[in-house]
């Protein structure tokens, strides 16, 4: 009458409860949490139906749907399967297990790299000039990349003032930094829609907060309203940053690949 009970199924239950969890505060950040409550009723009716009661005609008709809807939330939720499973392959834990079998280590970042973004940053914060400039880190942003104008210089200061200058064709999108050149200016990024984020930051903010949860990217934000500076980073943001703070972040964050 009784199923034998061992420290697996435990287990089992842990798993599938942890794999829950997390799906649902995947769906909760997309605002996708009513149709994800939406089939797990269909997947508990599912096996009351099929397991349960074995109602066998009923049961052989969820059956097909159940069948066929798998590929159909495959297409439907392609974006939340991916942003999962980079989730899943960014976490820190994973990255360091990584770095244990591949042995690879952080390359050093000079102040030639750094200091004229910090002083970009600053001068245009002064003159309430917005700027969206993204770096890349360990995840290629060729895509990204291509929805811009192609640049491939030295990180300059002159230069990346002049690109987010008011009257520039380039100022509205984003700047791209890969392999310590300035890769593309204008580019079109994802646009975040976290309901979280405070409702006085503008599309900047947005755009910069979507790039930093599809990918490892580091985001600096200069507001044309306020002339903040802030940083998108893992999904999170650092706002109303100093000269000083943005350069430890990015002495400590930014690592060229």
């Amino acid at each position: 009458m009784f199923f034998p009970f061992g420290i697996k199924d435990v287990i089992d239950i842990v798993l599938v409860a942890l794999m829950l969890y997390y799906i649902y505060r995947v769906m909760k950040e997309s605002r996708s949490l009513n149709i994800f409550i939406g089939i797990m009723l269909f997947v508990i009716l599912w096996l009351i139906v099929s397991q349960v009661l074995e109602m066998r005609l009923l049961g052989g008709i969820l059956d097909k749907l159940v069948s066929v809807g798998v590929i159909g939330l495959i297409v439907l939720f392609q974006e939340d399967i991916r942003h999962f499973l980079y989730s899943l392959g960014a976490h820190r834990k994973v990255k360091n297990i990584i770095k244990l079998f591949t042995r690879t280590s952080k390359e050093e970042v000079d102040k030639e790299t750094i200091m004229p973004i910090v002083m970009a940053c600053m001068s245009m914060s002064r003159g309430k000039v917005g700027a969206l400039i993204v770096i890349e880190r360990g995840v290629m942003l060729e895509d990204i990349v291509e929805t811009g104008d192609l640049i491939d210089a030295r990180i300059n200061q002159r230069l990346i003032e002049n690109i987010f200058f008011k009257n520039s064709p380039l100022h509205d999108g984003a700047m791209v930094i890969s392999k310590q050149r300035i890769k593309a200016a204008g580019c079109i990024l994802p646009v975040s829609h976290k309901q979280d984020i405070p409702k006085e930051l503008g599309l900047r903010h947005r755009a910069a907060m979507g790039i930093s949860q599809d990918s490892d990217a580091l985001a600096i934000i200069v507001s044309e309203e306020t002339g903040r500076i802030s940083v998108a980073m893992h999904g999170e943001f650092q706002l109303r940053l100093s000269a000083e703070q943005l350069e430890s972040i990015l002495t400590k964050e930014m690592v060229l690949s």
